[in-house]
Protein backbone atom coordinates (compact mmCIF):
# COMPACT_ATOMS: atom_id res chain seq x y z
CA UNK A 1 0.00 0.00 0.00
CA UNK A 2 1.33 3.33 -0.99
CA UNK A 3 0.72 6.56 1.01
CA UNK A 4 0.12 9.81 -0.78
CA UNK A 5 2.84 12.41 -0.43
CA UNK A 6 0.37 15.17 0.40
CA UNK A 7 -0.76 13.37 3.58
CA UNK A 8 2.81 13.17 4.84
CA UNK A 9 3.44 16.92 4.51
CA UNK A 10 0.33 17.92 6.43
CA UNK A 11 0.98 18.46 10.19
CA UNK A 12 -1.35 16.97 12.81
CA UNK A 13 -4.18 19.16 14.16
CA UNK A 14 -6.09 19.26 17.42
CA UNK A 15 -9.72 20.21 17.01
CA UNK A 16 -10.71 22.41 19.99
CA UNK A 17 -14.36 22.98 19.04
CA UNK A 18 -15.64 19.99 21.10
CA UNK A 19 -13.57 21.17 24.07
CA UNK A 20 -15.13 24.65 23.86
CA UNK A 21 -18.61 23.06 23.75
CA UNK A 22 -17.86 21.08 26.90
CA UNK A 23 -16.53 24.17 28.73
CA UNK A 24 -19.65 26.18 27.82
CA UNK A 25 -21.89 23.31 28.97
CA UNK A 26 -20.11 23.18 32.33
CA UNK A 27 -20.32 26.97 32.67
CA UNK A 28 -24.06 26.92 31.92
CA UNK A 29 -24.55 24.16 34.50
CA UNK A 30 -22.84 26.17 37.25
CA UNK A 31 -24.70 29.37 36.40
CA UNK A 32 -28.10 27.65 36.43
CA UNK A 33 -27.38 25.64 39.58
CA UNK A 34 -26.20 28.76 41.44
CA UNK A 35 -29.63 30.33 40.95
CA UNK A 36 -31.07 27.75 43.34
CA UNK A 37 -28.64 28.61 46.15
CA UNK A 38 -30.77 31.25 47.85
CA UNK A 39 -30.54 32.10 51.50
CA UNK A 40 -33.78 31.66 53.38
CA UNK A 41 -34.36 33.14 56.80
CA UNK A 42 -37.47 32.52 58.79
CA UNK A 43 -39.73 29.74 59.84
CA UNK A 44 -41.97 27.92 57.36
CA UNK A 45 -45.23 29.88 57.17
CA UNK A 46 -48.01 30.29 54.62
CA UNK A 47 -47.69 33.88 53.43
CA UNK A 48 -50.80 35.72 52.28
CA UNK A 49 -51.01 36.73 48.63
CA UNK A 50 -50.90 40.32 47.37
CA UNK A 51 -50.98 41.37 43.73
CA UNK A 52 -49.01 44.53 44.53
CA UNK A 53 -46.14 42.76 46.31
CA UNK A 54 -42.62 43.81 45.37
CA UNK A 55 -39.27 42.17 45.93
CA UNK A 56 -37.17 43.93 48.56
CA UNK A 57 -33.41 43.81 48.85
CA UNK A 58 -32.07 41.32 51.37
CA UNK A 59 -33.35 41.93 54.88
CA UNK A 60 -31.10 42.44 57.81
CA UNK A 61 -33.68 41.25 60.35
CA UNK A 62 -36.59 38.85 59.90
CA UNK A 63 -39.44 38.67 62.43
CA UNK A 64 -41.66 35.60 62.02
CA UNK A 65 -45.09 34.92 63.50
CA UNK A 66 -46.11 31.31 62.95
CA UNK A 67 -49.57 29.72 62.87
CA UNK A 68 -49.69 29.33 66.66
CA UNK A 69 -48.78 33.00 67.21
CA UNK A 70 -45.24 32.30 68.38
CA UNK A 71 -42.70 35.02 67.51
CA UNK A 72 -39.10 34.55 66.35
CA UNK A 73 -36.31 36.93 65.30
CA UNK A 74 -33.99 35.33 62.73
CA UNK A 75 -35.25 31.87 63.77
CA UNK A 76 -34.66 32.54 67.49
CA UNK A 77 -37.94 32.26 69.47
CA UNK A 78 -38.78 35.18 71.77
CA UNK A 79 -41.74 36.56 73.72
CA UNK A 80 -43.70 39.61 72.58
CA UNK A 81 -42.55 41.68 75.56
CA UNK A 82 -38.87 40.96 74.64
CA UNK A 83 -39.30 41.98 71.00
CA UNK A 84 -38.17 45.61 71.27
CA UNK A 85 -35.12 44.93 73.45
CA UNK A 86 -33.95 42.03 71.29
CA UNK A 87 -34.46 43.93 68.05
CA UNK A 88 -32.47 46.91 69.36
CA UNK A 89 -29.38 44.67 69.29
CA UNK A 90 -29.72 44.25 65.50
CA UNK A 91 -30.40 47.92 64.66
CA UNK A 92 -27.72 50.58 64.41
CA UNK A 93 -29.08 54.08 65.09
CA UNK A 94 -27.16 55.72 62.23
CA UNK A 95 -28.30 53.21 59.62
CA UNK A 96 -31.98 52.37 58.98
CA UNK A 97 -32.62 48.63 59.13
CA UNK A 98 -35.24 46.80 57.11
CA UNK A 99 -37.32 44.52 59.35
CA UNK A 100 -39.40 42.02 57.39
CA UNK A 101 -42.47 40.63 59.11
CA UNK A 102 -43.36 37.07 58.03
CA UNK A 103 -46.79 36.36 59.47
CA UNK A 104 -48.73 33.21 58.66
CA UNK A 105 -52.08 34.00 57.06
CA UNK A 106 -53.87 31.87 59.67
CA UNK A 107 -52.49 33.79 62.67
CA UNK A 108 -54.82 36.13 64.56
CA UNK A 109 -54.95 39.68 63.24
CA UNK A 110 -54.51 41.04 66.77
CA UNK A 111 -51.16 39.27 67.20
CA UNK A 112 -49.84 40.73 63.93
CA UNK A 113 -50.99 44.23 64.88
CA UNK A 114 -49.32 43.91 68.30
CA UNK A 115 -46.03 42.89 66.69
CA UNK A 116 -46.28 45.69 64.08
CA UNK A 117 -47.04 48.24 66.80
CA UNK A 118 -43.93 47.27 68.73
CA UNK A 119 -41.78 47.26 65.59
CA UNK A 120 -42.92 50.76 64.60
CA UNK A 121 -41.88 52.14 67.99
CA UNK A 122 -38.23 51.18 67.38
CA UNK A 123 -36.22 54.08 65.97
CA UNK A 124 -34.29 53.18 62.82
CA UNK A 125 -36.46 50.19 61.92
CA UNK A 126 -38.20 50.21 58.53
CA UNK A 127 -41.08 47.75 58.47
CA UNK A 128 -41.92 45.53 55.50
CA UNK A 129 -44.53 42.78 55.36
CA UNK A 130 -43.65 39.61 53.45
CA UNK A 131 -46.18 38.31 50.94
CA UNK A 132 -46.12 35.92 48.03
CA UNK A 133 -47.39 36.60 44.54
CA UNK A 134 -50.66 34.90 43.59
CA UNK A 135 -50.39 31.94 41.25
CA UNK A 136 -51.46 32.89 37.72
CA UNK A 137 -52.78 30.27 35.33
CA UNK A 138 -51.20 30.48 31.86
Amino acid sequence: MRLLDEDLDRPGEINIVPMIDVIFSILAFFIISSLYLTRSEGLPVNLPQAASSQTQRSAEVTVTVDRQGQIAINNQPIQLNQLEATLQQFIQPSQPTLVILNADEAVSHGVVVSVMDRLRQIEGARLAIATKRPQTNP
